[in-house]
């Protein structure tokens, strides 16, 4: 028979992080929980750009690895190639960018819609269109993060 000893100190000390705060994370990780388990392509990102959460349909959709190599990266670390709508698929501008469906429902605290073009692979050939429709995650009238749904176009 095995003896076994918990020490429980820690579990007893009580939290410095504000409710609100509490509130942002208990929000984020609901909705990170639904989207990891989403049949549907979507993402859920933090006031960061992290990606927290991601379904493997998305990841398929956009060329982003598995769902394991993407949580923790920030949505525009160089996997996601994000090309314009010209025959050359020239990359867009960072004004460009930050109007992107789910960096604008964290800025403007407002739902946002539109389409992208996104290149999967380094050699210009798988091109998606997607429709994307963010809406942020708020949490006392602050914006915690933002959840995107995409679908092929």
């Amino acid at each position: 028979m095995a003896h076994v000893e918990l020490e429980l100190t820690e579990a007893l000390t009580p939290s410095s992080r504000t409710p609100a705060e509490l509130a942002v994370d208990d929000s984020l990780r609901l909705w990170s929980a639904t989207v990891s388990h989403a049949a549907e392509p979507c993402l859920v990102i933090d006031l960061e750009t992290t990606i927290t959460a991601v379904s493997r349909s998305c990841c398929d959709l956009l060329g982003l690895g598995t769902p394991a190599e993407t949580v923790g990266l920030a949505l525009l670390d160089g996997r996601l190639r994000l090309v314009d709508f010209t025959a050359a698929r020239g990359e867009l501008t960072e004004t460009e960018i930050d109007k992107i469906p789910p960096l604008l429902a964290l800025t403007s605290g407002r739902l946002a819609r539109g389409l992208l073009r996104v290149q999967s692979d380094s050699s210009g050939e798988n091109v998606a269109t997607v429709d994307a429709i963010a809406t942020p995650l708020s949490v006392g009238g602050a914006v915690a993060g933002s959840l995107t749904f995409f679908s092929p176009v």
